[in-house]
């Protein structure tokens, strides 16, 4: 690859040019080129691998691909694979338990910025240890060992905090709830808006209205759904039914993830590099005072939101040295390397 700077001289219309002299960026040594790398992006390393087999081979050094990994990564997950490229990879694509196995990290494939996600079990759940209201289970979809059942409540409040020095910062985040319904379904939900917020502990924090309504989408866009009342569904035994309100947006309803998890997003939050606060994200219907039931909470996920972030859990498009089979063959299951912890 070659470089051509022009400079002409003479000062004048019609004045005499001089050639310029050609760079070549393939005479620089290899180091040299990785060390460059190393300051640019895991996608931008991966484009500019296409130059030259030069670039090629720098971008797919240690040196580049341990300056994307966290400053702590020897804490996070042992160090047992073949490259720093492979260890990368693996952070993406498989979320590896922490603290206990009570979150989930990874980092964000074309970025390096941190995700987490906090397990229901590391969430503060009202009645969440009430057998009446909530239960914990296991079930083999879920990353984490226990997630939360909700049997039937008039009161939902869940709340979940995580200190903000773990994230990257100078970096916008969101916050999303993941859950899904149980396989007899959800009740209660249709018709009631539920309140999100997501904000520094002690502040109010920016608040918005979602619905938790897992049917509407297979009931189309202008869904009729049935009233909720008491333990029970109207509709069940007197076929009454009601139009959904069609004032709220497609973004304050839940998404199927590509993991086939359902979330909803509960707000956004830049984080400036501030170490000493915590970042708090609630879900609330306290209000409506009917019951509501039927709801699998498997947590929170904070991720990074980067030019419109990667809706629905999608990974981000893979750019070419990226979209390798390298870790094709891992089980998806994750890996608990909480006692690697210090």
């Amino acid at each position: 690859m070659k470089s051509e700077v022009s400079e002409i001289e003479g000062g004048g219309r019609g004045g005499p040019s001089l050639p310029s002299p050609l760079l070549d960026l393939n005479a620089l040594p290899q180091d040299c080129i990785a060390a460059i790398l190393s300051f640019t992006t895991p996608r931008d390393a991966c484009r500019l691998s296409a130059v030259s087999t030069v670039f090629k081979s720098a971008a797919e050094s240690d040196a580049v691909w341990e300056s994307f990994l966290p400053s702590d990564y020897r804490a996070i997950i042992p160090s047992s694979l073949a490259s720093k490229k492979a260890l990368y990879l693996s952070l993406c694509d498989n979320p590896v338990l922490i603290d206990g196995g009570r979150k989930s990290f990874s980092l964000e494939r074309g970025s390096d910025k941190k995700c987490y996600m906090l397990s229901a079990r590391d969430l503060f759940i009202v009645w969440g240890d009430t057998p009446t209201y909530w239960r914990w289970i296991s079930i083999p979809e879920s990353r984490f060992e226990e997630v939360a059942e909700l049997i039937s409540v008039c009161w939902l409040e869940i709340r979940g905090r995580i200190s903000i020095s773990m994230l990257s910062p100078m970096t916008h985040y969101k916050a999303y709830l993941v859950f899904k319904a149980t396989t007899s379904g959800a009740y209660g939900f249709d018709l009631q808006s539920v309140e999100a917020s997501v904000g520094l502990v002690g502040t109010e924090g920016q608040k918005r209205t979602v619905y938790l309504d897992t049917e509407r989408r297979r009931r189309g866009r202008f869904p009729i759904a049935p009233r909720g009342i008491g333990l029970f569904n109207r509709s069940r035994f007197f076929g009454l039914q009601a139009s959904v309100p069609t004032t709220a947006s497609d973004d304050q309803y839940p998404k199927v993830r590509v993991d086939g998890w359902l979330e909803i997003e509960l707000g956004e939050f830049f984080n400036e590099g501030c170490t000493d606060e915590e970042l708090e994200m609630s879900v609330l219907e306290i209000k409506g005072g009917h019951w509501k039931g039927g709801l699998v909470i498997q947590g929170i996920e904070i991720r990074p939101n980067l030019c419109g972030g990667s809706e629905n859990n999608a990974p981000v498009p893979s750019d070419l040295c990226l979209n390798t089979g390298i870790l094709s063959g891992q089980d998806s299951k994750n890996q608990d390397f909480s006692a690697s912890l210090p």
